[in-house]
Formats: structure tokens, sequence, C-alpha cells
């Protein structure tokens, strides 16, 4: 019987949120052993007795796991509990509804959960290098705030596992991507042989700009630490993803 082994965080009372690690499920080789995302080329069957074996532990029906098929963009949907469970062309979910475990899927970009305590709204977020450069997280941000009213002061956030900027390499064009963004290349970028861009980083500083000051940092590097998370710049695209869910209760 699959027995998920998770990594939770403490967003307080009425709310749980995790990410999910290589362990506890059936899934094999670079998929093993626990993925339960449809577009990674791992076999039906061990998806779908992972995503049941997840269910399970939430305490929640498989149709009541939503994550989106991500294009690396910027749209924000909101999930009121009657779409489909796979969400098409969506990089951020965020719902009020009980008992709707919202998710997004990774192997080195970096998940992010937004949690807003006094409205009892969360949000999860996709921000490989592309969404992090076009700002994802902000854009998250200011749809709670349209959409349910929320104070960033009121929010409290998590930066997932995901790449570090010790494991990021990446070429000259994605380092002039971030700067002509307009990011402050000194706080997250190091040239080393070539240059290394801190996402993590620069996704807290995203965060701090949007107006949230409680941001806990996991501080997992999924290159490094592959054996318990999806990498795929380890394992390469034919392998697992990580599932970092919230749900509000």
């Amino acid at each position: 019987m699959n027995n998920p082994q998770l990594t939770y965080y403490d967003l307080g009372e009425g709310v749980t949120a995790f990410s999910t690690t290589r362990h506890g499920g059936c899934s094999t080789g670079n998929y093993g052993e626990f993925n339960i995302n449809n577009y990674c080329g791992d076999e039906v069957g061990h998806i779908v007795e992972n995503r049941r074996a997840l269910a399970t532990l939430l305490g929640i029906d498989e149709s009541h796991i939503v994550m989106p098929h991500q294009v690396h963009g910027t749209v924000v949907r909101c999930i009121d509990g009657t779409q489909q469970e796979v969400i098409e062309g969506v990089d951020a979910v965020m719902t009020d509804v009980p008992q709707l475990c919202i998710g997004v899927s990774t192997a080195d970009c970096i998940p992010i959960i937004i949690y807003d305590k006094e409205h009892h709204v969360a949000c999860a977020v996709h921000a490989g290098w592309r969404g992090t450069v076009q700002r994802i997280v902000r854009v998250a941000v200011e749809a709670m705030c349209k959409t349910y009213g929320s104070d960033p002061s009121q929010m409290k956030t998590v930066v997932g596992p995901g790449i570090s900027l010790e494991s990021f390499e990446v070429g000259e064009e994605v380092y002039q991507q971030f700067a002509d963004a307009g990011f402050d290349m000194r706080l997250i970028a190091r040239k080393y042989a070539k240059w290394h861009i801190d996402l993590p980083a620069c996704n807290r500083l995203q965060l701090a700009e949007a107006g949230i000051t409680d941001v806990y940092m996991s501080g997992i590097c999924t290159y490094q630490q592959y054996h318990d998370y999806f990498s795929a710049r380890r394992l390469g695209i034919n392998s697992g993803r990580i599932f970092t869910g919230v749900m509000i209760r």
C-alpha cells in the first residue's frame, strides 16, 4: 500500500501545506516512487494509485486534488470547485473552497504557497525562471487582493523545494533577461565559470516588494537533494514531479 512521504509547512491552524517527496509511491525508475503528474511520461496506473494514496492521506476525494497544466506563463486561475481536475495553460491557482487541495508541479522550478489567514484563502504558484522573470508571484498576490480583498500584510508564504543558486547555471541570454526585466543582479546573480541565478531569493524579493514579510524559505535544493526530490536537471525531463499543495479546512 502506498504511503506518501510529505514535507509539511506550518502556515497556522485551518490550513495544510506540503510538498511531496520521491518516497512512498509505486512509480519506478526516474519516476520513483511518488509522482502524480500526468504530463511527464509516467505510467497512468502508477499515477492513479499515487493520487489515490495522497487523497486518502489528506482525507479528501481524488477529484479534490487540483493541479494546472503549466506553461511557464503568468495566468492565475480562481478555483471554485466546479472545474475539472486539470486546468490548462495556468501557472498559479487560488481558492477559498475548503477541502480542495490546489497545487503546482515542479522539478527544479520554484513552488510558492501563499496563504491569507484573514480571508482564509490560499494560492499555489509555479515560478520557473521564465515565470520569475515575468514576476508571476507578484501577479498572484495582486490577483488575491483583487478577487478576495486580501491584504499582503496578512499573508504567510512558503518558498518550497527548487534549484539553488549554486546549482542553477545559466547562459548569458537568461542572465540578460533578468537584467532587462529590471532586477538588481547584485542580489540574485553570481558569476562562477558561468552565471548562476538565485531563483528562491528572486521570488522572496518579489514577495517583499508586494508587501509580504512572513516568508518561509525551505532551503531545499532539488538538484543537490535529487534522491528525495525530483530534479529535471539531474534526472532528465522524463522523470517525476514534486507536487506542492495547499488545502484550507
